[in-house]
């Protein structure tokens, strides 16, 4: 049986804005994140979760944010791209994990809809899909609240 582990991280500065969207949900908040795209750090990184465990790279070589015509992209294109290169690859996501690391916004009242949506884009079950939350206990950037920060895992299947 071929079960392959991947791993991703990424971060996105708070700015200017009065909602962040947190994978692939608006959630309310007094500033935004930035980024090339729409800066969903929880996509982001459940993208390059799938990437490493397919041994393909990472987001940016394959939406490189030197190239304009990703500019404000929604984050779901990223990761239906990793989805279909999966099954292209004779691969099944079995789940993922994502973990989100924020002193703020709140993440629980929204966790289900995070989860929804990425089950929607994924095809996967939602009780193959978890999105939770942490803080820093106000250590570092994200401690600071200058930022969020997430790590994801997906485990996939050949086919």
């Amino acid at each position: 049986m071929d079960i392959r582990l991947g791993n991703g991280f990424d971060v996105h500065a708070f700015g200017p804005g009065d909602h962040v969207t947190l994978c692939g949900v608006k959630v309310p908040h007094s500033n935004g994140l930035v980024g090339h795209s729409d800066a969903d750090v929880g996509m982001h990184t459940v993208t390059d979760a799938i990437y490493g465990a397919l041994a393909q790279g990472d987001i940016g070589q394959h939406f490189p944010p030197t190239d304009p015509q990703w500019k404000g992209a929604e984050s779901h294109i990223f990761l239906r791209h990793a989805v279909e290169l999966a099954r292209d690859m004779g691969f099944t996501i079995s789940n993922v994990d994502c973990t989100l690391i924020c002193e703020f916004p709140k993440i629980g009242p929204h966790s289900a809809a995070m989860r929804n949506a990425m089950a929607e884009i994924t095809g996967l079950e939602i009780d193959r899909v978890s999105v939770k939350a942490t803080t820093s206990e106000r250590l570092g950037f994200t401690g600071r609240g200058e930022g969020i920060a997430c790590i994801a895992t997906a485990a996939l299947v050949r086919t």
